[in-house]
């Protein structure tokens, strides 16, 4: 037990609490991976039975880690207990199980664009506006009724969800939704959201598999606990029922994904359910520089709705956080890419080392191209995933449909692939035909000539036959999961259209199916010592469940600057952060201000944000930003103002691409009320809302103006021809004229030395009047 030494105080008492309910509340940075792991430890080396324990995580990525470190400790035993994420789990339990609730061991698992095919075919056959009933609508409202645990029938009963779905012009609703559900079993196959739904009813509807699995689980932790839904809470609250001996690691400041279904009550209310909970806080951060963790610390303690905690670090002091202003969303991304490329060239650092991190998606193109220019190789977490292209679902959906032949979703994708000359209306013709005679797809197919007459019947006749070759491998010689696959490649066709492809894209599709390959190789070698199951299906299980965090760069050169949202960030850490596109109605979101709970949704991410920085934090917002089309001015975001401006400093030395190098003057922070820049030059600020200001030395340092001390934008409504004033950017100068077309308004303003005359809009222009 030597690496007890190693625990501070907080840790090790987390650490050997064995019986009964514990609560371990980890601050970020706190080292809460640690002390699961080497909890897990201590429980085996006390001789609880790892086959025992379940340990529930959110990433496969993470699960491994943790795994390689258990096993690091114990030894082989490490192998025994079962963990992963919630989804591979309950995965697990209902391959085993689910035949209670009449699905077999082999049932697939559809990701998100099998189940929006889906609906977008019943949708069609239902003959309804697909403008309307968008998949996506569909999809997501579905996933949320699941979430709820509110099954089909309740849902079509319910009054009160039936009157929304009317106001939303959605009333065939929760008819789609009962359909989408038929459909899915009589595909014998599961969508993500019922792998937790299904194993709420298996649980409920059959006490005897429930009680296999109290008895079985003894000692349950779940990491990340303020991310789980109310489905999953109940999962874990049946399963510790008995043993009571539930421990959950998590951090309410870090509950982040209300639009996901998360529930930060499942943790502030813990207490409630398990009222001898023992509560241990981990507040001691290792991860990152004093001057980060105590503004992560003024920024949270905003939040009213939270358990209280005081997390400090014994790290050095650190820099201070650094603020860049650009004039626009493409000068931002210019302005961290020169940034990052100085920094790293100065201090010899990788690419690995810096993150850029953005509230949405969008956000990243400036990023993307200003990185290119400078030839910085990055990756983006959250875009297309390797599993998710196109080459590599082909050959998966034909594994899918050898497991399992009810799997309608996947019998569409290959049925003509490669091209068979089956159309969509012999598919459709299938369909019904299967439909009116009450049976599967596959018992059509593979019966074709009893149903159909002709050329298409040979043509199908000869894909069953092949399907059929397929499933004898798999069934009968018990060939393992990379025999298997590597014949269907070659037997399909698909292996040899892909090589005769000699365009760029079609080597690199041909490249990602020969990977999918190697990586089936990888399984069943990994899986050799163990005696694991090897078979094709239990690779479709592992593939199904993985998470875009969980993949590598594909060309092996993971020497990349990564860019991502704050969402995907969580539980990441970074030498250098950049946080961008800090202005009001982006971080914090226009869609996240209806309510307090909202707002502070969006506070706890800008939380997260901060804390995944260990050395350099750099935030930027721009003043004008293109949405719609249309160039907008933008508000620096309130959070800026919420930091507590002893840890705050504009950023030194930042010039855009066209000037000179030349030092960029110190300003304050916008105040809230004020809406515009408020310049001062004390070193020491007297509110939450300025910045730390350095001294003014002369207007013009470079070619950098340097506005007066006392600038506050003037209203310019009364803004009249002669007026004398001052620019933020351009100095002096002085009004020559003023065009009003409609509602714009625009003066032509003089401006002293070598600026000349400009033409500015009032509507975006900040201007003081003197």
């Amino acid at each position: 037990m030597d690496y007890l030494k190693g625990l501070n105080e907080p840790q090790r008492e987390a650490v050997q609490h064995i019986d009964g309910p514990l609560m371990i509340i980890a601050g970020a940075g706190s080292g809460k991976t640690r002390v699961l792991t080497y909890r897990t430890a201590y429980l085996i080396e006390k001789g609880v039975d790892p086959f025992q324990i379940l340990l529930l995580t959110f990433t496969n990525k993470a699960a491994g880690e943790m795994r390689q470190r258990i096993e690091n400790a114990v030894g082989n035993d490490g192998k025994n207990l079962w963990m992963g994420t919630f989804h591979s789990v309950f995965a697990k339990i209902l391959r085993f199980d689910g035949k209670h609730l009449g699905y077999t061991s082999d049932f697939s698992i559809y990701d998100t664009d099998d189940s929006k095919s889906l609906i977008r075919a019943i949708v069609k056959e239902r003959g309804l506006d697909d403008k309307v009933y968008k998949a996506n609508v569909i999809y997501n409202r579905i996933s949320g009724a699941k979430n709820r645990l509110i099954g089909p029938d309740e849902y079509l009963n319910n009054s009160v969800i039936a009157a929304d779905d009317t106001a939303a012009k959605l009333p065939e609703m929760g008819k789609l939704y009962k359909l989408y559900t038929l459909r899915c079993f009589q595909a014998n196959a599961m969508d993500f959201d019922d792998l937790l739904y299904n194993t709420n009813i298996l649980f409920r509807d059959h006490p005897a598999v429930l009680d296999k699995y109290q008895r079985k689980f003894k000692y349950i932790m779940v990491d990340e606990f303020q991310d789980t839904n109310i489905s999953q809470y109940l999962i874990v609250k049946k399963l510790s029922e008995l043993s009571k001996n539930l421990c959950v690691v998590g951090d309410d400041a870090q509950s982040i994904y209300a639009f996901r279904g998360a529930s930060i009550d499942n943790i502030l209310n813990l207490e409630k359910d398990y009222p001898n909970m023992a509560t241990i806080k981990l507040e001691q951060n290792y991860r990152s520089t004093k001057n980060i963790v105590e503004a992560a610390n003024s920024i949270i303690a905003k939040n009213k709705n939270q358990l209280k905690k005081k997390v400090f670090t014994e790290n050095e002091v650190g820099s201070l956080i650094e603020l860049i202003k650009a004039s626009s969303d493409n000068e931002e991304g210019r302005l961290i890419a020169t940034h990052l490329f100085e920094s790293k060239m100065a201090h010899g650092l990788r690419n690995t080392d810096f993150a850029i991190l953005y509230r949405t998606n969008a956000q990243s193109r400036a990023f993307e191209e200003s990185l290119r220019k400078l030839n910085i190789k990055y990756r983006i977490i959250g875009g297309l995933s390797f599993y998710q292209r196109r080459e590599v679902k082909d050959l998966l959906a034909y594994f899918r449909f050898v497991v399992n032949q009810k799997d309608e979703e996947a019998f569409k994708r290959i049925i003509n692939l490669p091209k068979r000359g089956i159309g969509d209306t012999t598919i459709a013709k299938i369909a019904v035909t299967a439909s009116e005679n009450q049976i599967s797809v596959w018992e059509v197919v593979s019966n074709i000539k009893q149903f159909q007459a002709g050329r298409f019947a040979d043509t199908i006749e000869g894909f069953a036959d092949l399907i059929k070759s397929f499933k004898i491998m798999v069934e009968v010689n018990k060939k393992d999961a990379y025999e298997v696959a590597a014949h269907i490649a070659k037997a399909s066709g698909l292996l040899r259209e892909l090589h005769e492809d000699k365009t760029v894209e079609g080597l690199s599709r041909y490249e990602n199916v020969q990977e999918l390959l190697n990586s089936i190789k990888q399984f069943v070698d990994d899986n050799e010592v163990e005696e694991e199951d090897k078979s094709l299906s239990s690779f479709l299980q592992t593939v199904s469940l993985l998470t875009t965090a969980d993949s590598d760069d594909p060309d092996g050169d993971n020497d990349r600057v990564t860019l991502m949202t704050i969402h995907g960030a969580k539980g990441l850490e970074f030498n250098h952060v950049y946080v961008v596109g800090m202005e009001e109605d982006l971080f914090p979101s226009q869609m996240m201000l209806q309510s307090r709970a909202d707002l502070e949704e969006e506070r706890r991410l800008f939380y997260v944000a901060i804390t995944r920085a260990e050395k350099k934090l750099m935030m930027s917002y721009a003043e004008s930003r293109y949405q719609y089309g249309r160039l907008k001015p933008c508000e620096p975001s309130r959070f800026l103002d919420e930091i507590d401006p002893q840890y705050l400093q504009f950023a030194k030395n930042i010039r855009r691409p066209e000037e000179k190098p030349a030092p960029q003057g110190f300003v304050r922070m916008t105040n809230r009320e004020q809406k515009a820049p408020d310049f001062g030059t004390s070193n020491k600020p007297t509110s939450t809302a300025s910045l730390i200001a350095k001294p003014a030395a002369r207007p013009v340092v470079g070619n950098t103006y340097i506005p007066s001390q006392d600038f506050v934008p003037s209203d310019t409504k009364n803004l009249v021809e002669g007026d004398r004033v001052e620019h933020l950017k351009f100095g002096f100068g002085k009004v020559k004229k003023i065009d009003i077309n409609g509602t714009d308004r625009k003066a032509v303003i003089q401006f002293e030395g070598t600026i000349g005359e400009k033409t500015l809009l009032l509507s975006f222009a900040k201007l003081r009047i003197l």
